[in-house]
């Protein structure tokens, strides 16, 4: 293992390089939402806007199923070669299936093969990103100074928020300033162009970090060990998932083409409803991240649960309203949820299990959940209003997953004043 970093200056590089594949990874997974619409008129001729958009968000599952794979794979290199090589691995993973989906043609021109091409695309991103927040979140919480293993997992979170935050403002920018139709022409193919800008800054940070790649190899290699000496863990850190992947897919990926068709609210009405959302969101996780390195982990993943459970349907009740500004107090309590539960959840998961197996098990914990239930949520989503007829129904799907997360939370122990292997251990620094 190399030698610790003694300043800030290394910590402040980590911190950058950790958080960079997150911008990265939630940006090209917001504007593929965000303009699920427009996507959906250029790879899909279905009559029926609701139609398109099953086929959109069928992609995006089809992205998400893959995840656990790509998770798997991406662990295996953190684990034995570094998290280093596996953070360099996934961003350039990230960034060029999302540029090239900027210049795909569509249905037009293509035929039935530009779906097919789409749908590949998406899982070749689906393989990166398996890998690309686990590993972040670990590299994060192993580089945190003494006393701050929570903050530190809260940056994780910070960069999703950050990614979300960049996608929804700039998809709000090209909606305001663009036509409806010179937007599904090609204004929704330039952010996916740019997506590339960020993935080749993320590459040339992480060349040039410390690494942790754990001193003790193992005979049997990650996964099998993993699987062998750990899957209570990881259960455990499925069942922590489950409502993360709900909440957040329903409210903010899913929520922002519901606003339109449910409330009729215009494209750039209902970005700049998100973007103020999200904007929000950031200073909840490090506040909560902060908090949780003083008080513990568990207060603040049960406090959010229970809201979880008993908040969704006055929430969906403000949000279904042609009102702007009651749409945008019924995300703001989603916000809240999610902010409570997403500044604690990265921290938690690290500390579950030891630094051998650390980028495996988390992939797995993390991406099981989220590659079957938080991908196919949106599509969920879609249909269940669809086929009852009643717009709050996603708050039913909130619900079920706070009742879920709340029984793994129960399994946990709590341990913001446990001994952490693998970690740096720096003195905290200002």
């Amino acid at each position: 293992m190399t030698s610790e970093p003694t300043s800030a200056g290394p910590i402040r590089r980590a911190i950058a390089a950790g958080m960079i594949g997150n911008v990265l990874e939630w940006y090209d997974f917001a504007i593929y939402g965000y303009f699920a619409t427009q996507i959906g008129r250029q790879f899909f001729p279905h009559e029926d806007p609701v139609a398109q958009l099953l086929s959109v968000f069928g992609v995006l599952a089809i992205g998400y199923l893959v995840r656990p794979a790509g998770g798997a794979l991406i662990g295996h290199i953190g684990d034995r070669f570094g998290r280093r090589a596996a953070l360099t691995v996934s961003v350039v993973g990230m960034a060029v299936p999302t540029f090239l989906i900027g210049l795909l043609p569509g249905y037009a021109t293509l035929g039935l093969l530009a779906p097919i091409l789409l749908t590949l695309l998406r899982m070749l991103q689906g393989l990166s990103v398996g890998g690309e927040y686990t590993s972040s979140m670990v590299f994060l919480v192993e580089h945190a100074p003494r006393g701050r293993r929570g903050l530190m997992g809260a940056l994780a979170s910070f960069g999703c928020g950050t990614g979300i935050l960049l996608g929804s403002a700039v998809g709000a920018g090209f909606a305001a300033t663009m036509s409806t139709a010179a937007l599904d022409a090609r204004g929704w193919r330039i952010p996916f162009l740019l997506g590339l800008v960020v993935g080749i800054a993320g590459y040339f940070l992480r060349r040039h970090v410390l690494d942790t790649t754990p001193a003790e190899r193992r005979e049997r290699t990650p996964i099998v060990e993993t699987l062998h000496d750990h899957w209570r863990s990881v259960l455990c850190m499925a069942g922590l998932c489950v409502f993360n992947a709900v909440t957040f897919y329903v409210g903010f990926v899913y929520l922002v083409s519901w606003l339109q068709l449910v409330d009729g609210i215009a494209p750039a009405r209902a970005l700049e409803i998100n973007t103020i959302s999200m904007a929000t969101m950031l200073p909840i996780l490090i506040l909560v991240g902060w908090l949780a390195d003083r008080f513990g982990r568990k207060p603040f993943v049960l406090l959010a649960v229970v809201l979880g459970f008993v908040g969704p349907l006055p929430l969906f009740w403000l949000l279904n309203h042609p009102s702007p500004l009651l749409a945008q107090m019924g995300q703001l309590g989603l916000v809240l949820i999610v902010g409570l539960y997403g500044g604690v959840q990265p921290t938690v998961m690290a500390e579950m299990v030891p630094p051998q197996v650390r980028c495996t098990a988390v992939a797995l914990g993390y991406n099981i959940p989220l590659g079957v239930i938080g991908g196919l949520t949106p599509l969920a989503a879609t249909w269940l209003v669809e086929r009852t007829g009643d717009e709050t129904a996603p708050a039913f799907l909130i619900m079920a997953a706070a009742a879920v997360s709340f029984l793994a939370i129960l399994q946990l122990r709590e341990t913001y004043r446990a001994p952490f292997a693998g970690g740096r251990s720096t003195p905290a620094v200002a």
